[in-house]
């Protein structure tokens, strides 16, 4: 389940929650209409509630909300983390190497989902849908391991942020 409740802990309230994300335009070449909506709703919906908590204490104690931007630099990603004023905490950098299966399948899957939805039967529809959701839960699993041991997010905001980094990888 997921909260935006706030924890105090020690005297200092954590708020371990993303609170705005910002996608690297640059490397976004084109983006279809269902692309697009695709993005707005991973974007609504993560805001509207996550938890996500960078394991790297900070010295005065700072625990959330964060603004994140994600970009894709050389065959990785980056999860620029800042604290609500936007000072800049730390940068992740994640070899995407492991993800460029479950990308590639998550496309080609999101593909036949919209074709499905426009010229299928709701019988059709619902299995090809079963099988986006699939690929797009496993995506979500390995995120949260690559992720381990550096910030720790629930399974939903895992998959909205797989979602966004699926975005960031539509090329021309």
């Amino acid at each position: 389940m997921i909260s935006n409740a706030k924890i105090r802990m020690g005297g200092i309230v954590a708020d371990p929650r993303i609170i705005d994300v910002e996608l690297d335009e640059r490397t976004i070449l084109r983006r279809s209409a269902d692309i697009e909506q695709e993005r707005r709703v991973a974007v609504t919906d993560l805001l509207k509630g996550n938890s996500f908590a960078p394991e790297r204490p900070q010295a005065d104690g700072y625990a959330g909300p964060y603004r994140i931007k994600l970009s894709v630099e050389e065959g990785r990603l980056a999860l620029a983390i800042h604290r609500a004023d936007d000072t800049h905490l730390e940068t992740l950098v994640l070899s995407l190497g492991r993800f460029r299966r479950p990308i590639r399948d998550y496309f080609a899957i999101c593909d036949s989902y919209f074709q499905a939805v426009r010229q299928s039967t709701p019988q059709q529809i619902e299995t090809v849908d079963m099988a986006r959701r699939g690929i797009h839960n496993e995506a979500a699993e390995l995120l949260r391991e690559r992720l381990a041991g550096k910030v720790a997010i629930d399974f939903d905001t895992a998959r909205r942020l797989f979602t966004l980094i699926c975005v960031l990888h539509i090329k021309g």
